[in-house]
C-alpha cells in the first residue's frame, strides 16, 4: 500500500510495530528515537490511552533522500495491545508496508504472542493485506529477564513461519536498531521489485538500510 507520486518525487512508507501488552514496543521506538542520529529525525509524538500506560500510537517520521532527487518519508507507529483498543490497531495497520511484531520473552506471556500474532493475521485481512505478502520481522524483546524462555525453544516454535526472528532488550538498547535495519531491509526488497529503486534511482539495498538507520539525507518539505 505505498504511497507514492511521480510527479511530485515523493514516497510514504508505513512501518508498524505489534504486539501484545507491555510486551516493549514503545520502548522500542523511544530507543530507535534515542540511539539514530538527530539530523533529519522528526519528532517523536505520544498519545497515552485513558487509565493505562500503553501508547495509544506513537508516529516516528523520517526522511532520507535517493540519488535520483526521490524524497522518501518513513513513519513507524505503534498499536496498544489491550484486546479492547482492536478497533485502533486495525486502523494503524491500514497501508502497513513493514510490521515488526514484538513479543514478550517472558514464560507466561507465551499464549499471549500467539494470540496477538493472530490478532494481526486477522486484522491484516480485514484491511486488505496479506501477511504473507507484508515484510515483517519477530523481535522477542526482555531477553535480560532470568526467566526469559530459551532462545532455542523460540526459535524451534517460530523459525518454520520463515519469518526473521531477532532477539533484543529494548529497555537496554540492544537488538532494536538490528530488528528495525532487518525491516528496513525486507521493505526495501518489495519497494524495489515494484519501483525500481536501484537502477531508476540509484538507491541500493545496502544504501536505502544504512540512510534509514543514520537518518542522513534528507528533510521534510
Amino acid at each position: 500500500m505505498i504511497e507514492y507520486s511521480e510527479k511530485e518525487r515523493r514516497m510514504v512508507l508505513k512501518l508498524v510495530y505489534y504486539g501484545p501488552a507491555l510486551s516493549g514496543k514503545t520502548t522500542n521506538l523511544l530507543q530507535l528515537h534515542e540511539q539514530l542520529t538527530r539530523q533529519g529525525r522528526g519528532e517523536l509524538m505520544v498519545l497515552d490511552t485513558t487509565g493505562d500506560r500503553t501508547i495509544y500510537f506513537d508516529l516516528l517520521p523520517f526522511f532520507l533522500t535517493a540519488p535520483s532527487g526521490l524524497k522518501i518519508k518513513v513513519k513507524v507507529y505503534t498499536v496498544p495491545g489491550q484486546v479492547c483498543h482492536d478497533a485502533t490497531r486495525k486502523a494503524v495497520l491500514q497501508r502497513a508496508d513493514g510490521i515488526a511484531f514484538i513479543a514478550d520473552s517472558k514464560p507466561a506471556e507465551a499464549q499471549n504472542n500467539f494470540a496477538s500474532f493472530d490478532n494481526l493475521e486477522r486484522n491484516l485481512l480485514v484491511v486488505g493485506l496479506d501477511i504473507d505478502a507484508v515484510p515483517l520481522v519477530i523481535q522477542f524483546n526482555k531477553r535480560d529477564l532470568p526467566d526469559a524462555i530459551p532462545e532455542e525453544e523460540l526459535r524451534r516454535a517460530w523459525g518454520p513461519t520463515g519469518i526473521p526472528v531477532m532477539m533484543a532488550s529494548a529497555l537496554h538498547g540492544e537488538g532494536v536498531a538490528e530488528t528495525f535495519r532487518t525491516l528496513a531491509g525486507l521493505v526495501y526488497d518489495r519497494i524495489d521489485a515494484r519501483f525500481d529503486l536501484s537502477s531508476g534511482h540509484g538507491l541500493t539495498r545496502d544504501m536505502f538500510v544504512r540512510q534509514l538507520s543514520s537518518l542522513h539525507g534528507g528533510e521534510e518539505e
